[in-house]
């Protein structure tokens, strides 16, 4: 079972409380464990419905501590994003009673099944740094009513990012001089990754109003807005853009 231990290790990480998932009230920089499924197009109504049944389980039995959120990339990798408390719970098995309560059989085929829906997949980290994030009326990543993303990947070289770090400082309060409706969150690379991206992400009703808000933005920041971006993809090694959308259906909070 080939991603049998992954999980594990990723299942004690979603049972770490969150130290907090809306940052209004703090400047501590917030890490989240992202897990990376690239599910095959034929295995995706699949995929969803194991992941139902996981979440169901969780529920039967009240897992406690438990709280993750669901994103699926339009290409169909899903990714489930935890917030990380402390690196020295990963000496805990917090899914122990989980396991009991359904049986060792029982949980161990679940996750055989999940095995089936993919080739690839993998786990990184990911920081929110509030510096350089815009929400001016308080930093969070919960955004009800606005469950589409746009994610843009600024890849950047080490002897560059520095300079990128300073430019997107200056993006930021042009956005504040102008009091722009485009709100961003900027997540940097923790580890599990090769080389160095901060990843811009929005939030938005769907593509249509996303795509109406991008626009009514560059036209708001004006010539200032395009030459600090162009000096910005100046930095840059790479530039990605990808898009989804959350799922609250295959996310799963504990009750308190």
């Amino acid at each position: 079972m080939k991603n049998f231990k992954t999980m594990m290790v990723l299942a004690i990480v979603l049972m770490l409380n969150p130290i907090v998932t809306n940052a209004q009230d703090t400047n501590n920089r917030q890490s989240y464990w992202v897990h990376e499924d690239q599910v095959k197009p034929s295995k995706q109504a699949e995929y969803e419905k194991i992941t139902k049944e996981f979440i169901e389980a969780c529920k039967k039995h009240d897992l406690k501590g438990a709280d993750w959120a669901t994103a699926r990339i339009d290409d169909g990798t899903y990714l489930s994003i935890a917030p990380i408390e402390n690196m020295g719970d990963f000496d805990k098995n917090p899914l122990a009673p989980l396991s009991e309560k359904m049986g060792e059989e029982k949980f161990r085929d679940l996750f055989k099944r999940f095995d089936e829906c993919y080739d690839k997949h993998g786990d990184r980290v990911v920081v929110l740094n509030p510096e350089l994030s815009y929400m001016p009326n308080g930093l969070t990543t919960n955004t009800e009513g606005q469950n589409y993303r746009k994610w843009h990947s600024l890849h950047v070289t080490p002897s560059n990012i520095q300079k990128l770090k300073a430019k997107i400082i200056e993006i930021k309060a042009l956005y504040a001089k102008k009091g722009a409706k485009e709100y961003f969150r900027i997540y940097y690379t923790g580890f599990g990754t090769m080389g160095d991206y901060y990843l811009v992400t929005i939030s938005a009703k769907d593509e249509k109003s996303y795509i109406e808000l991008s626009d009514e933005t560059e036209t708001l920041l004006g010539e200032e807005g395009k030459k600090l971006m162009g000096e910005m993809f100046l930095l840059l090694d790479k530039y990605e853009t990808k898009s989804g959308w959350m799922r609250p259906d295959l996310g799963y909070t504990a009750k308190k």
